[in-house]
């Protein structure tokens, strides 16, 4: 879809243009803003329902970004997999598991101070691989994957640990129901 507005302008090839897009980045910032807001209520807030809902925005959000930079299949993929069926799944394991929610003042100060120093860990770790491992990598903008490359890769070369953790979410799910039902 995105495609066929910018063939609309004279002269604009989306992929080798160095033209900014001002929609374009206008919509980034937008749904990046969304984003940012959402993780951080979804990392703040005391029912962990609501933060499982603000994830779905995280996520959809991500999918957005996505559909920004040409990649249709990745989006709705994003959509189907991480919002249909993780969300779900973790829904489903809260509502069966009855945890321990510490509401004294002690032990969230010492909670948050772990928080703080995991998410820093964290950070900087991700931030080294990152720099370390696309220090000098460029986008190939001339040649986009298509959904049968994207296809042929996941049931390819990737089929044992496509299949593995989906394993692992079906074993997930078994253990959540066998731990509610231990209980009662």
């Amino acid at each position: 879809m995105t495609g066929f507005f910018l063939s609309q302008i004279q002269g604009l090839d989306p992929l080798t243009s160095d033209e900014v897009l001002v929609a374009q980045n206008v919509f980034f910032a937008l749904i990046a803003l969304v984003m940012i807001l959402a993780a951080l209520k979804m990392v703040t807030t005391e029912n962990i329902v609501h933060a499982a809902l603000y994830l779905v925005i995280v996520l959809a959000g991500a999918a957005g970004m996505f559909i920004l930079l040409g990649a249709e299949f990745v989006a709705v993929t994003q959509i189907l997999v991480y919002i249909g069926a993780i969300i779900v799944l973790f829904l489903f394991g809260i509502m069966l598991t009855k945890g321990s929610f510490g509401t004294e003042e002690g032990e969230l100060r010492e909670r948050n101070r772990m928080a703080v120093l995991v998410a820093v860990l964290i950070v900087a770790v991700t931030s080294g691989s990152f720099i370390d491992s696309f220090r000098d990598a460029e986008l190939n903008r001339q040649a986009p994957s298509t959904t049968a490359d994207i296809g042929d890769s996941i049931f390819g070369q990737f089929i044992i640990p496509f299949e593995a953790i989906s394993v692992l979410l079906l074993a997930a799910l078994i253990g959540s129901v066998v731990i509610a039902r231990r209980d009662q």
